[in-house]
């Protein structure tokens, strides 16, 4: 019934009939059909008010607005709120069950490592034994199946749905990607979370928030709203990270490698064969590399064992597991001991990570070239810090393509050359194709030198004037390291 789904919706008036049985939610007025309940979203791109009588033509038999229609059609109940992105979030999750008050959703947000954590943690669980669900970037998984992962977090109905379908194939756990664009669209509007993660905050998608303040206000909202039985973790060496906590009402817990907290960490060494660390007094060594991963691992551990897992169980699982694909994935070329690097590193913090990562596993006197590109109909005024924090960690810096979308790439690099000084000049050519700039960084190497390449990590494409073309990082790299060697 229509006023079922309607619990806990914050509602301003009803015309019409609440009793009416609802068998589909849709926020995309061409997939309505008969006995649909229609949900107007005021999105970015389209406004969703302006598809209602479409959508009654398709079978709609209720609408729910933020304003009123001026032509009310008899039949049809209108529901009207504040918000229809938030009430989009909690009529999905009533409609599908409230699958989220059924097993424990973990989330993680933050500018980097997202990815990284969620995956680690459904590893982690995974190898314990427990049947698990993972919404990423990269890709979503029920237990061992995997799907295909189109947004960091789907709109609020798909999400819903897909929830729905991991507690029927027996998930006890759930661990999902938060970005700030699902918080301010309220895609998780009606979610339980049983405990929420704060990687760190920098520079990125003002694009969209505008303000790096803003930014911070969207993060921080998720976790004003957790409930008082879940837990919320941060990253204490995070500038920002008690900041995110401040205001919420769910148990805090922090995690650090320089400052005291609850889960404190130290690294005793750091190569291309793993980290060694000490985790609250004991000794681990983790498969993953760099300081980045440590504060990755921490927040895991940190979860884990909020989740009431012991200590020794959760190392122990850990040190055996590998971080999440195109986050610092690394080959060997056969011929000349190169190491090629593949990592997601689209902001210029992570970018600066990453690079200072590989200067800490350097053992001579080899070569950082890197190659990198900046994402077109995005956050602009990242691009000249892009190119400026690659020069000023590199000896060599290629420029190249990434996703233009509909920009020239000629125009992005352009941009990015701007973050360029005098002195760095010389280090950094431009090559507008993103195959011929992975070549010529291979064909530069002396032996023993480290191709980092950067941007794109797991994406299996190039978006380029609206048309996805295949192309794969690690494949290029593979196949250039293959042809260095004849």
């Amino acid at each position: 019934m229509l006023k079922e789904l309607l619990y806990k919706v914050k509602l301003k008036a009803v015309h019409g009939n609440t009793n009416v049985t609802v068998t589909s939610l849709h926020i995309d007025s061409r997939k309505v059909l008969a006995n649909t309940c229609f949900i107007a979203i005021n999105g970015v791109e389209t406004n969703g008010h302006n598809y209602i009588d479409s959508a009654i033509k398709n079978g709609a038999i209720a609408i729910v607005v933020e304003i009123l229609p001026t032509n009310i059609v008899d039949g049809i109940t209108y529901i009207q709120v504040e918000n229809t992105s938030e009430a989009a979030g909690i009529m999905a999750h009533n409609f599908f069950g409230e699958p989220s008050n059924k097993f424990k959703l973990i989330g993680v947000t933050g500018t980097n490592g997202k990815t990284t954590v969620a995956t680690i943690l459904y590893n982690l669980f995974t190898k314990l034994g427990h049947v698990c669900g993972l919404i990423s970037t990269v890709e979503n998984k029920i237990g061992t199946t995997v799907f295909s992962a189109t947004h960091t977090t789907p709109d609020a109905i798909s999400l819903n749905a897909l929830l729905k379908n991991m507690y029927d194939n027996g998930c006890k756990y759930v661990f999902m990607e938060c970005s700030s664009h699902a918080i301010f669209q309220d895609r998780i509007a009606g979610l339980n979370f049983a405990g929420g993660i704060f990687t760190n905050i920098t520079h990125d998608h003002l694009d969209y928030h505008k303000t790096f303040d803003e930014y911070i206000r969207v993060k921080k909202s998720w976790f004003d709203n957790l409930p008082t039985n879940a837990f919320a973790i941060s990253n204490a060496d995070d500038k920002r990270g008690a900041v995110m906590l401040q205001n919420t009402n769910a148990k805090k817990y922090y995690y650090s490698l320089r400052t005291i907290s609850d889960f404190k960490g130290k690294i005793l060494d750091n190569s291309l064969s793993g980290l060694h660390m000490m985790i609250n007094e004991v000794e681990v060594y983790f498969k993953l590399i760099g300081e980045f991963n440590a504060y990755n691992l921490l927040s895991v551990y940190a979860a884990a064992i909020s989740l009431g897992l012991s200590k020794e169980e959760v190392l122990l699982a850990l040190s055996n597991i590998n971080g999440a694909e195109g986050r610092f994935d690394y080959q060997v070329s056969k011929i000349q001991k190169n190491i090629g690097i593949v990592d997601y590193a689209h902001t210029p913090d992570a970018l600066l990570n990453v690079l200072v990562t590989i200067k800490k596993l350097k053992h001579g006197n080899e070569k950082i070239i890197t190659v990198v590109g900046c994402g077109g109909d995005r956050d602009k005024a990242k691009r000249p810090i892009m190119a400026e924090v690659a020069c000023g960690h590199s000896d060599k810096v290629i420029l190249t393509s990434d996703n233009p979308r509909s920009e020239k790439i000629e125009d992005i690099i352009q941009e990015m050359e701007a973050g360029i000084n005098v002195v760095s000049r010389r280090k950094y050519i431009s090559i507008t194709d993103r195959r011929e700039a992975i070549k010529t960084a291979v064909s530069l190497c002396n032996e023993d030198d480290i191709v980092l390449i950067a941007g794109k990590g797991h994406e299996k494409y190039q978006e380029i004037n609206g048309i996805k073309f295949e192309f794969d990082d690690k494949k290029v790299l593979a196949e250039m390291f293959d042809l260095l060697g004849k």
